[in-house]
């Protein structure tokens, strides 16, 4: 069954683009800067700090403000799936989740593309699904940063509240910290600022080598870089996960209490903070299979994301 439209969002009257504008670049300043001079510790410490609690805060918000996607067969379809990642996350089969990631896509093509459309989009999905199976460790690489740059879509269609300049205003905003930034990182332009970070960072969680490994292309001498560019679209994730959606998208929290009532008000946050209490034990116990188990949890707010980017880019969404 395909998806007709994306209803409007119906909330307040959303605040200045200028003002919005302003508030990310002054978060971008700060990511950036703790980015270049603590790429290692941003990146370990946010993790530790913020990880949890913005999957269940990215969960409440697409499950509510997408309700009408993630239903029915579609989202028990992505359930299943997804499940079946994390055991593969946990037991290191990684041929495996890459199938499962594209039966997580296949899923949402079939519910999201028209008809017509159907057969070009199921070739090109067996077709990068056979890049990926080719290249597994650039397949990697690839979804970690992807991860970091969906809020723009979210974001994006955020924006359809506001009218005119204020919404161009608002979306070059998110164009710059998604885009210009890291092509700045990766063009060694803020090498001169870029370090290695604490010493002590690396005694408990490792070389900058090792984290950057799974973020950094093979065979890459440029790894601190793309270290840094994760570091940095991390922090702004959670600064829209956190901050700027729970805040500016109240809607999305109301559906999302509507449907799952026992999670409502305060409950979210103090699930994820309690969640964030106990896996972070693990993390000082053992800080790699502490990422294991998160990497492996955090599947159910990375891949439920799928179907919904998919609405977002082929369902035509009503006028507000």
């Amino acid at each position: 069954m395909t998806l007709a439209t994306l209803p409007a969002p119906r909330t307040p009257a959303a605040p200045r683009a200028s003002a919005l504008a302003l508030g990310f670049a002054a978060c971008a300043a700060v990511a950036l800067a703790a980015a270049l001079r603590a790429p290692l510790a941003t990146t370990v410490l946010g993790l530790i700090a913020f990880g949890v609690l913005h999957n269940v805060l990215e969960l409440r918000y697409v499950a509510g403000r997408f309700a009408h996607i993630l239903t029915g067969r579609l989202l028990w379809t992505a359930l299943a799936l997804v499940t079946a990642i994390v055991f593969c996350r946990l037991l290191a089969l990684r041929g495996p989740e890459i199938v499962l990631c594209y039966g997580v896509l296949a899923a949402g093509v079939w519910h999201a593309v028209p008809r017509r459309r159907l057969l070009p989009a199921g070739l090109g999905l067996a077709g990068a699904a056979a890049v990926s199976l080719t290249w597994p460790a650039y397949h990697f690489v690839v979804l970690a940063h992807l991860h970091n740059v969906v809020p723009l879509f979210f974001l994006w269609e955020w924006s359809r509240r506001l009218a005119g300049r204020d919404r161009t205003l608002f979306r070059a905003a998110q164009l710059g910290w998604v885009l210009v930034v890291p092509a700045l990182l990766l063009a060694g332009v803020f090498d001169p600022l870029l370090a290695d970070g604490s010493a002590a960072v690396v005694e408990f969680a490792g070389t900058p080598q090792a984290i950057a490994a799974p973020v950094s292309p093979p065979g890459v001498t440029a790894g601190l870089r793309f270290l840094a560019v994760f570091a940095f679209l991390q922090a702004m994730h959670y600064v829209v996960w956190l901050g700027f959606l729970p805040r500016h998208a109240p809607e999305a929290a109301a559906a999302f209490e509507q449907r799952v009532p026992w999670l409502a008000g305060w409950r979210p946050w103090a699930l994820g903070v309690a969640a964030a209490l106990v896996l972070g034990a693990l993390f000082g116990i053992d800080y790699g299979q502490g990422r294991t188990m998160y990497q492996a949890l955090a599947s159910y707010h990375a891949y439920l994301e799928f179907p919904v980017l998919l609405a977002l880019l082929f369902v035509t969404p009503r006028a507000a």
